[in-house]
């Protein structure tokens, strides 16, 4: 067992491929920024480039074209609409401000002309590059089957789910910091996990439709269509923007096998980065190609993306995003022979790494059951099974799953 704060528990989540614990204090607020400075110990000076602000321990620096560019006054922004007013293309790219003071918490700088901006100095803090390159841009708990099992994390309940919104939150933060959720007791159709998906967002329509529901009958040409073992993956890596998050419920199972398997990308991948930064590296840096390629009776798609296996914020490096997907992976025509090599090295790794037995989260979904994964970090797959099995689900889009944690103040 563990509490801390966000930032302590994010910088070993992030860095560690084991953390253990079950309760995180969600204090995303503090990370962004650390507001006590008081203003009277802030400083500034004007450099020939930018202007550099001291407050609190960082000294941040502000170029003089982004300060006129993000002015709140009225002219420049409209606060009823939140959007900018102001033309960015007349800008001067020259300009200074005449004059620049420190008052009442704010930094208040008048530009040439005459025109003043005001900033307050928590809000500069808080939006500097010095603290996003700090900051965290998603917390999470990186686990394999031991921390996952140990932590306890509860499903949410059919019923309150559905009408409270304090159980939709906890579920949307144990989601945001495992990147899977579950919740228990809803009725075995269609309709309800339809229900249930938009209790969170909107259904994402793709070449599947909206909600889908399917056996093992290759009706579709998939190889989910089928009774056969289905190895970790994530899903419509062949999409520019691969699906943010995958549901599915087991209506029905008369039969032998077919338990979900789920490993966390984000774990196996920093594992990696800590071991073999290099082979990393070139993960996040080496396009490839993946298709889906359907001729059947009443469905004909050819659909390609491209995109490295591995996705981080260029200003902090963190992970958002894994693309591994051995079944659709197209022709790698997109590195000379000699990255190619080290390219299939690195890949290695990691499968490696996404391999191993203690990595493996095996889960039986059984009718009622509807679990929600994180499709730009969990790995799902299955196992063999028998008999008649019917799994229906949807993807959601993930920008409104987000927008609907920034409500809870769960997301930055």
């Amino acid at each position: 067992m563990f509490s801390r704060t966000l930032r302590a528990a994010v910088g070993q989540a992030r860095r560690l491929p084991v953390l253990t614990g079950t309760r995180l204090q969600w204090r995303h607020r503090a990370l962004q920024v650390r507001a006590c400075a008081d203003a009277r110990a802030a400083t500034l000076r004007l450099l020939d480039d930018c202007l550099e602000l001291k407050y609190g321990d960082t000294p941040m620096r502000f170029n003089y074209v982004w300060l006129r560019d993000h002015c709140r006054s009225a002219s420049s922004y409209n606060t009823a609409t939140n959007q900018r007013s102001l033309d960015t293309a007349g800008i001067d790219l020259r300009v200074r401000p005449d004059k620049s003071r420190i008052e009442g918490g704010q930094l208040v700088l008048t530009w040439p002309g005459g025109h003043v901006s005001k900033f307050g100095l928590d809000w500069l803090a808080a939006n500097s590059y010095e603290a996003k390159k700090q900051g965290v841009v998603q917390p999470s708990v990186l686990w394999n089957a031991d921390i996952y099992e140990s932590a306890n994390v509860p499903a949410a309940s059919w019923e309150q789910f559905m009408s409270c919104d304090a159980e939709l939150r906890k579920f949307l933060q144990s989601y945001l910091l495992y990147g899977i959720a579950f919740v228990d007791g809803v009725p075995t159709t269609v309709e309800a996990t339809e229900a249930v998906a938009q209790r969170v967002s909107l259904i994402r329509q793709t070449t599947y439709g909206g909600m889908w529901s399917f056996t093992s009958d290759f009706s579709r040409g998939d190889t989910a269509y089928s009774q056969l073992a289905l190895d970790r993956h994530t899903d419509t890596s062949y999409f520019h923007e691969p699906c943010g998050i995958q549901v599915f419920h087991c209506l029905k199972h008369e039969g032998t096998g077919g338990r979900t398997l789920l490993v966390d990308g984000f774990h196996a991948a920093e594992t990696l980065r800590r071991r073999s930064p290099e082979s990393f590296r070139l993960l996040t840096q080496v396009p490839i190609g993946h298709e889906y390629i359907e001729n059947t009776d009443s469905h004909h798609n050819h659909i390609m993306g491209i995109g490295p296996v591995l996705n981080v914020y260029p200003w902090n490096d963190e992970l958002y995003l894994i693309r591994y997907n051995n079944y659709d992976r197209s022709v790698i025509n997109t590195a000379p022979h000699d990255v190619v090599q080290r390219w299939y090295e690195a890949h290695r790794e990691l499968t490696a790494e996404l391999r191993r037995p203690e990595n493996e989260l095996w889960v039986k979904l059984s009718p009622g059951k509807v679990i929600f994964v994180d499709n730009w970090r969990v790995l799902h797959g299955r196992e063999s099974f028998t008999g008649l099995r019917q799994i229906c689900g949807c993807y959601l889009t993930r920008d409104d799953v987000l927008s609907r944690a920034r409500g809870f103040s769960l997301h930055m």
